[in-house]
């Protein structure tokens, strides 16, 4: 707080000598009972100014006391003491007022000085009022001042009362202490309680997880010998059932040894028996592969038109009756699909061939749309359809609806597991939904892919066809780290010369390669049989002109010359791949 606040005083006196120090002890204990202070802050007051008052009267200097009631924010009792002469504000007295007041403030001038003595008003305690500060120094007024023996007495009694306190604040002590000994004791004991329940949980748990290990071990052993199983016994059974399919068809063909109705019927059943069985061990091979993780996509350009076309050859000798139809949408616009084919034929094929076999009548019909970055193929059929407690079941190894188609239906349980396992491959899932009576349908959503998901396969031969040794220099420089070897022609001529001896793996060719130019150039690679899938890419300058026509007509790619660089030829190289396959289709 600071001292320029309002201060009223309340007494004062003078101190002369020691027995003057005795008086200034008691007043400062009644001043500060009288404003309200409570008996701790009471005997500090009365210690703080009986000490300083000692060290004042052993310099022999006379002394003014002025008791002082600051009010505000932070009321506070002020004792000012003033002085003529020169006096030391050091020592045991004055360590003991900074001690147990909250502020001493000393001013010492050439001839005399000042000190200020101060202690705040406990927090919720209020000074007195105008009325009260009145009655205050009346009640000083009419106390008499005593004597020495007096204070000593009053000193006594305030040491025995402060011993008191301490007796009883030790014995509080003990006790806490003692409540806090049986605290410890049963904490000590619940947690030696808790260590050892969760020492005998973590042996519970450490031999949990060794047997988990154990069982996590043993099933993926009999995962793999599952595996290895299959693909062995696919292996020894391919073999001996081709044998047969093809000695079967050997007796049918037209130029062997004629055989009676009844033998070219039971050919017949030999071989439709030993194509079933084929189909069916090709398929126990392929779900092995596709549990093992052995097989991985190879995403190329997919032509879903000349797709099509092979569903419908390859599965119209599976409708059993003419009151199915097969019904393969064509498509009006053909998306930009980038997917490994192989897999997405296998998939559609099990799809539509699982329609066949449950159809009696009506159609199955495969549809394709596009939503956004997705393509949705979908195939629905119009037969027996499946129970919805079947649905999930459906997908897994072996499992078979019971139906009355089931018996005149060659299978076993692999088609939709291993087409939803493909379709994960793929990036894509397959959902079904079905209603018995009625039909079902499914769905296999796939990403459309980019160009990007084209992995770029080892390159053997590479040819560079350029006339400008810079030009053919850069692209040597990044070609070089893909291909194994690399040929260079200067010239058109010498570069269809190049391409029939060696069969390039990969072509870049300039189009204005001297001699022939580069769409002459490619226009004959495309006419030889053994040079037309061979990807090629036009590099050309920055007019690109008429030769994006030509490239596309042609199967090739475009590469800008100012723009060569690793990412460039990679993409080049790439394209070059998609345009080729697009037109070798």
């Amino acid at each position: 707080m600071g001292l320029d606040e309002v201060r009223t005083d309340l007494t004062r006196m003078t101190i002369r000598d020691e027995s003057d120090v005795f008086q200034l002890r008691g007043k400062g204990r009644q001043v500060a009972a009288a404003v309200g202070l409570d008996g701790q802050d009471q005997i500090r007051v009365a210690t703080a100014l009986s000490d300083v008052g000692r060290e004042l009267v052993r310099q022999s200097v006379v002394t003014t006391a002025v008791f002082t009631l600051v009010a505000g924010p932070s009321p506070a009792l002020v004792v000012d003491l003033g002085w003529t002469g020169v006096v030391t504000t050091t020592g045991p007295g004055w360590n003991t007022a900074r001690m147990l007041l909250h502020d001493v403030r000393v001013e010492q001038h050439a001839h005399t000085g000042t000190v200020a003595l101060l202690r705040n008003f406990p927090v919720g305690v209020l000074p007195p009022s105008s009325a009260g500060i009145d009655g205050v120094r009346r009640e000083l007024g009419i106390v008499n001042e005593g004597n020495a023996l007096d204070e000593l007495r009053a000193q006594n009694q305030e040491l025995l009362e402060t011993l008191e306190d301490l007796e009883h604040k030790r014995r509080e002590l003990e006790r806490a202490n003692e409540e806090l000994e049986d605290t410890n004791r049963g904490v000590l004991a619940l947690y030696k309680e808790l260590s050892d329940e969760l020492e005998q949980t973590n042996t519970g748990v450490v031999a949990l997880y060794a047997e988990l290990d154990v069982k996590t071990t043993q099933l993926r052993e009999a995962g793999e010998a599952r595996t290895r199983f299959w693909s062995n016994i696919s292996h020894e059974l391919r073999t001996p059932v081709n044998s047969v399919v093809g000695l079967t068809r050997l007796l049918a063909v037209p130029g062997a040894d004629p055989l009676t109705d009844e033998q070219r019927r039971q050919v017949e059943l030999i071989n439709d028996s030993g194509t079933t069985l084929l189909a069916l061990v090709n398929e126990l091979l392929d779900t092995a592969k596709a549990e093992s993780g052995s097989l991985r996509p190879r995403p190329a350009p997919v032509d879903l038109n000349y797709m099509f076309v092979q569903l419908r050859g390859a599965l119209r000798p599976m409708i059993r009756t003419s009151r199915v139809e097969l019904v393969v949408e064509d498509l009006p616009v053909q998306p930009a699909l980038v997917t490994d084919p192989t897999m997405l034929v296998r998939i559609l094929r099990n799809l539509l061939s699982n329609g066949l076999k449950f159809t009696e009548s009506g159609e199955v019909r495969l549809s394709v749309r596009e939503e956004g970055d997705r393509l949705r193929f979908v195939v629905a059929d119009t037969g027996i359809g499946i129970p919805a407690d079947e649905h999930d079941r459906v997908f897994e190894e072996f499992h078979q609806v019971p139906n009355r188609l089931q018996a005149g239906a060659a299978g076993t349980g692999l088609g939709l597991p291993y087409a939803r396992r493909l379709a994960g491959i793929l990036g894509g899932d397959l959902s079904l939904r079905s209603t018995p009576g009625e039909g079902t349908e499914i769905v296999l959503d796939l990403p459309l892919g980019t160009i990007d998901d084209i992995p770029l396969t080892s390159i053997g031969i590479a040819l560079l066809v350029d006339g400008d040794d810079e030009s053919r220099g850069r692209l040597r420089a990044e070609v070089g780290t893909l291909a194994d070897d690399v040929v260079e022609a200067k010239d058109g001529r010498a570069a269809l010369s190049a391409a029939t001896g060696t069969r390039p793996d990969l072509i870049f060719l300039d189009a204005d390669t001297p001699l022939m130019s580069g769409v002459e150039v490619l226009t004959v690679l495309r006419q030889d049989p053994t040079l037309v899938r061979v990807p090629v890419v036009v590099v050309c300058g920055g007019d690109i002109g008429g030769m994006e026509l030509a490239a596309s007509t042609l199967g090739a790619a475009l590469l800008t010359r100012s723009l060569i660089s690793p990412e460039s030829v990679r993409q080049a190289i790439r394209e070059a791949h998609v345009a080729v396959r697009r037109t070798a289709s």
